[in-house]
């Protein structure tokens, strides 16, 4: 596992560059993940506007202004911040830099690069608007298109995303949120996407609608680039070793000695139960651990169907033995690595997606299907995790599970209602708001 940058560059390429401690390996992920997914909407939104299913806005905006205090000086806080913690980060030997988190609510930094920062950042926007000043200014019309606006929407995306992904991972872990609120917002871990996907949705929905964009025609178009996301974002998941992961696979063992999964027995499964019984009773309450045994075909890798995520960053399991340092964890019995699956899963499924796109002529049903997808490839995927589970009439879903079953119906049911309603291509100058 590499919790973040430094562990990777320093086993795959020997350098020792404790900067990267910084780069943490699931947020690097997730950052590529916005990138990808703002470059297929971008494409995507292009596309739909060549064909005349979105239209332009025309805004007013002053030009000519010289830079006012309140631009300058926010241009200078940014530049202090980043000076500050970014530089800071560079140029300091402490300890604390180590962990992100740490030095990120710490008061290390340099107060000489943040000054000097800040003032670069202010002057460049005076300079940028004193090129611009016009002896009185004007107003000017501006036309703007949906793709335009993209990274308005990555943004909202992203900042929707996390509050909800949050939310929701507080309402599924009530218990742990109530010990330490401040420690489970402000960590990186412990995210539900489901709960990112609504919240997201719900700001975008009311940015398209402010800016009257097509919003079937934007869901469509972001279809393939949620799945991409998705599945690229569960990279830094498997990388990280950040709680996502699945069930004990009792098929497999772990070599102690090496920390690479074995092949496995249920004496062994039993006993490495009863051996770590506090650690277990922690996770589950109980020594009725969840658990499959599956074993796969010898001629593959033992790790695609059971992984023991040593040093992940969330520091769950046993102690690396001789391991020094924050990241020193290991699961004494391997789990499937179900990050990894839906990487490969959903990858596969932004392919399909991406090749039908074109043969989706009613607006919105390409999202639908995009749902229907989603809903399908999660569910089958948390019978094999581990997760909160619900009592419902008996049942016992994952709140996982009842989200993806409703993406699935409420996909269908929208797919069907939209093909009956627009039972003919929309002609070119038709939307749907």
């Amino acid at each position: 596992m590499y919790p973040n940058l430094y562990y990777a560059f320093k086993d795959l390429f020997g350098v020792d560059w404790k900067f990267l401690h910084f780069i943490n390996s699931f947020g690097f992920f997730v950052a590529i993940s916005f990138i990808l997914a703002a470059v297929i909407l971008d494409r995507e939104l292009k596309r739909k506007e060549a064909q005349g299913l979105l239209q332009a806005e025309d805004e007013i905006r002053v030009v000519g202004k010289p830079a006012g205090p309140g631009e300058l000086l926010t241009n200078f806080i940014l530049g202090f911040i980043l000076g500050y913690k970014v530089i800071g980060l560079f140029i300091s030997s402490s300890p604390v830099t180590q962990n992100p988190a740490d030095y990120i609510f710490s008061s290390e930094g340099s107060w000489l690069a943040g000054i000097i920062l800040g003032l670069l950042f202010a002057g460049m926007k005076w300079r940028e608007k004193y090129k611009q000043q016009l002896p009185e200014p004007e107003e000017r019309k501006i036309r703007i298109w949906p793709h335009d606006r993209v990274g308005d929407i990555i943004i909202l995306g992203a900042v929707f995303g996390f509050l909800g992904a949050k939310i929701f991972n507080s309402l599924e872990t009530w218990d742990e949120f109530v010990k330490n609120p401040i420690e489970s917002l402000v960590s990186f871990s412990g995210l539900t996407f489901y709960g990112g996907l609504i919240c997201a949705t719900l700001g975008i929905w009311y940015y398209a609608r402010k800016h009257k964009i097509g919003i079937w025609h934007l869901n469509d178009a972001a279809a393939p680039a949620l799945m991409l996301a998705y599945g690229t974002g569960r990279i830094g998941c498997q990388t990280a070793g950040d709680g996502d992961w699945g069930i004990i696979n009792s098929a497999y063992a772990v070599d102690t000695s090496t920390l690479k999964t074995v092949v496995g027995s249920q004496a062994n499964f039993q006993s490495v139960i009863s051996g770590n019984s506090d650690f277990y009773l922690s996770q589950f309450g109980s020594l009725n651990v969840p658990h499959l045994a599956a074993k796969g075909p010898s001629f593959l890798p033992n790790w695609l169907f059971a992984y023991s995520y040593p040093h992940n960053v969330i520091s769950e399991g046993l102690k690396i033995p001789g391991c020094s340092g924050p990241y020193c964890s290991y699961l004494p019995l391997p789990v499937f690595p179900t990050p990894f699956y839906e990487t490969v899963v959903c990858v596969g499924l932004f392919f399909l997606i991406w090749s039908v796109r074109k043969k989706f002529k009613v607006p919105g049903t390409l999202f639908a299907f995009y749902m229907v997808l989603n809903g399908i490839e999660r569910f089958f995927i948390e019978k094999i995790r581990v997760n909160t589970r619900y009592s419902i009439a008996g049942y016992h879903p994952t709140q996982a599970e009842i989200i993806s079953t409703l993406l699935v119906i409420s996909g269908a049911i929208l797919y069907f209602v939209l093909k009956n309603k627009y039972k003919s291509p929309l002609s070119s100058n038709q939307q749907l708001i």
